[in-house]
């Protein structure tokens, strides 16, 4: 069964997620913020991450940076709708961001679970670093 890091702060959102995950048959990890998530993965790297980007501790583009560094070979789908500094720092420029610190897809919230599940299953099928 491949694992998934889910890593997002919104605790409904992260349960939902997490079990519409394991229905399409994934083994899910679940971290409540970037830093937990890293810790997570040191101890036991997942083929996929999938991050919110705007959390406390630590926000998704600093786990972005870390895994490039760390890790090169993990997947992440960065994920964002906003949150507390959305109205100064907007959504769609932390994905942009996110993708440019190497994020592999960037998705923004709200999004539809069937387009997930496929960018899941397209980077679980790649090979490639």
């Amino acid at each position: 069964m491949k694992q998934i890091l889910l890593i997002d702060d919104d605790l409904d959102f992260r349960q939902m997620l997490k079990l519409s995950l394991e229905k399409a048959r994934y083994e899910v990890t679940v971290a409540s913020d970037g830093r937990i998530g890293c810790q997570i993965l040191e101890k036991r790297p997942h083929p996929i991450v999938i991050t919110d980007i705007f959390m406390p501790e630590k926000e998704g583009l600093e786990v972005i940076t870390e895994i490039k560094e760390k890790l090169p070979g993990i997947k992440i789908i960065a994920i964002s709708g906003g949150g507390r500094l959305a109205s100064s720092f907007r959504s769609d420029e932390a994905l942009r961001m996110a993708k440019d610190l190497g994020a592999d897809r960037v998705i923004a919230k709200p999004f539809k679970l069937e387009n997930l599940l496929m960018t899941v299953k397209e980077l679980l099928s790649d090979p490639s670093p």
